[in-house]
């Protein structure tokens, strides 16, 4: 495929347009002239047209598929509206909280935001949900990572990019001045606007980082608190797990002891908004619940662990693991009244001051789980 673009306008002949042709011996910048060779050998669902502004690339992006407009993930979002409503409003709920968890957009409060309030990392992930979500046959996004913190655009850029490639047959070219996104999209194809080279199943590989798991206390929970759509008091017992990369806090989860049942339990998982979306989630709660399933807590007890997450896109994670078996799948809280009753006679009968306020009545649908650890010759 090839591509000309061309553009023109007024020759202007004013006295400081003349004076600038003269200093720097321009003779006109009327004209804007480039071609560009895309030699497509082979079927491909992902490529990039990577340079710096003013090199072509949106011209370029908007002659590769013909009859096909430029997408503007900012454009289109309605004022009133929080992102959840507005992000394929005619499909299923399923499919837009799936679409938001996959790039890596899990912060819950902020779907029940507009648009125009969220941050501009939260507002890029958005628009790839919605993206998404619309399943088009053949889209070109401009601007790809423009305007977001560099650590958010790599991560963004890859969760973009993995769930594109594992749900959909169709074509995306993204549109990038910044080059620092490429080995995290891992493309089938790039055009360097720069140069004008084009480079076909090239070796880009997605950097490898290793995250650190440490057995902590509960000093490091405030910065991870924010980000956790539960408001409940610290568990009873509990030891904490942060993971880190570089010395960096990404993720936050705390396990107690339940040994009336024998298992441990993990609550309290988080992980950092730029951190979201690159995998690091899963990979630390398996890491600390094969740790107690080991042995590993302070009573040295060999244990299962269960965790419970309203999450709709971790419940679907952990329902793809064969580390993990679904235990329950509770649809509303329950009896407040009975609840109520259960607390104050305890009290009653323990002497202790106090009101029953009870617990449950709410509508959170709270799905259980159980970690069973690797199967054999299973890699941890």
């Amino acid at each position: 495929m090839k591509i000309s673009v061309a553009h023109s306008c007024r020759d202007f002949d004013s006295y400081r347009a003349a004076r600038v042709k003269s200093l720097f011996n321009v003779e006109s910048g009327c004209e804007f002239r480039r071609e560009f060779d895309l030699p497509f050998t082979a079927d491909w669902k992902l490529g990039v047209i990577v340079g710096p502004s003013g090199s072509g690339k949106t011209s370029c992006g908007a002659r590769i598929f013909e009859g096909v407009p430029i997408h503007d993930l900012r454009a289109d979002w309605p004022e009133r509206k929080p992102i959840i409503d507005a992000i394929a409003p005619a499909g299923s709920f399923d499919a837009a909280t799936a679409a938001l968890s996959a790039v890596g957009l899990g912060d819950v409060p902020a779907w029940l935001r507009p648009f125009h309030v969220l941050s501009n990392g939260e507002q890029f992930r958005a628009g790839l949900a919605r993206v998404l979500c619309d399943a088009p046959a053949r889209v070109v996004i401009d601007e790809f990572t423009s305007v977001v913190d560099r650590q958010i655009a790599k991560i963004g850029a890859h969760a973009f990019a993995k769930a594109w490639r594992r749900t959909y047959k169709q074509q995306a070219v993204l549109l990038s001045c910044h080059y620092d996104i490429l080995e995290w999209i891992e493309p089938d194809w790039v055009l360097d606007t720069a140069t004008g080279r084009f480079t076909e199943r090239g070796l880009w590989r997605r950097p490898r980082f290793e995250l650190s798991v440490h057995q902590t206390d509960w000093r490091f929970w405030p910065m991870f608190e924010p980000h956790h759509y539960l408001k409940l008091p610290r568990m009873i017992a509990a030891s904490c797990y942060v993971g880190t990369v570089d010395g960096e806090p990404v993720c936050h989860v705390a396990v107690s002891p339940k040994f009336q049942t024998g298992h441990m339990r993990a609550c309290r998982l988080v992980v950092m908004p730029e951190w979201q979306g690159a995998g690091v989630g899963t990979r630390f709660l398996d890491a600390v619940c094969e740790h107690q399933l080991k042995g590993g807590n302070r009573w040295g007890r060999k244990c299962m662990t269960l965790f419970h997450t309203s999450h709709p896109g971790l419940a679907a994670a952990l329902r793809r693991s064969p580390r993990w078996v679904q235990t329950s799948a509770v649809l509303f809280g329950g009896n407040k009244l009975k609840s109520a009753q259960s607390i104050e006679a305890a009290r009653l009968r323990d002497g202790r001051k106090g009101v029953g306020t009870g617990y449950g009545g709410h509508f959170r649908a709270v799905q259980g789980f159980k970690y069973i650890g690797a199967a054999e010759g299973m890699q941890n």
